[in-house]
């Protein structure tokens, strides 16, 4: 094995509804069916965030929680840091949001995000709740094959600018509002995905850790993943 992938896990007690911290545990898994040593950062409201993490994980929240986490972070500097040096983000519906421009805080008032991805999101008029499935668009890495499923709980229409890409085209469901799914720009990533996003769809975990390693990563099926993908995939067919 080479070196440990430090994998910085961000707020997950602010930053963890709908089984997100199975993002971490998905990576940690997949990183092991690869031989890759992972070393693994939770780091909780108060502490230092690393400036020097290969992968960050954010995951949804309520959104006092989401305000919390956002003025927390937007003071440390670390995330901004890490991704010039190279380190990926991924972040999941609130934690998505706080990489933007602007989110709306729990009185309806616009806060301040974190300005690693060209968007901002205001409110849906109606709440998207339930699964989602998603095409990769052609700006996502060539890896990501296949589609995208998971679930989305969220009220907020997020408008993607000049300088980001979707990260996919909605098939069922309602992502960002307009069609698209979530947002890409370079390694950092967001998207509404639950579900947990990286248990659903591996390929985006490899991904993850091949930009960690600095090397392509073949594509290891595991029956169990394959079934849950299928059956995911008929219920939406069915309902």
């Amino acid at each position: 094995m080479s070196k440990s992938v430090k994998i910085a896990s961000i707020y997950p007690t602010l930053l963890g509804t709908y089984g997100d911290g199975g993002n971490v545990a998905a990576l940690k898994h997949i990183a092991g069916l690869h031989e890759i040593a992972v070393e693994i950062l939770e780091i909780s409201p108060g502490q230092t965030v690393p400036h020097n993490a290969d992968i960050y994980v954010l995951g949804g929240g309520e959104d006092t929680a989401q305000s919390a986490a956002a003025a927390a972070l937007h003071a440390s500097g670390a995330l901004a840091e890490g991704v010039k040096n190279g380190a990926s983000v991924f972040a999941i519906c609130a934690g998505y949001q706080i990489l933007g421009h602007t989110f709306l805080d729990a009185e309806g008032k616009p806060s301040q995000g974190l300005g690693l991805l060209d968007v901002t999101t205001d409110r849906l008029e109606k709440r998207a709740v339930g699964e989602m499935i998603a095409i990769p668009s052609e700006f996502a890495p060539a890896a990501l094959s296949q589609a995208f499923t998971g679930y989305e709980n969220h009220g907020g229409h997020t408008h993607l600018g000049s300088d980001v890409r979707p990260l996919a085209t909605v098939t069922h469901g309602i992502g960002n509002g307009d069609g698209t799914e979530g947002a890409i720009n370079g390694r950092v990533i967001g998207t509404y995905f639950h579900g947990p996003c990286l248990v659903r769809n591996p390929l985006m975990a490899e991904q993850l850790l091949s930009w960690a390693v600095d090397r392509p990563l073949e594509h290891i099926v595991e029956a169990e993943v394959e079934a849950l993908r299928y059956e995911r995939f008929d219920f939406v067919s069915k309902n």
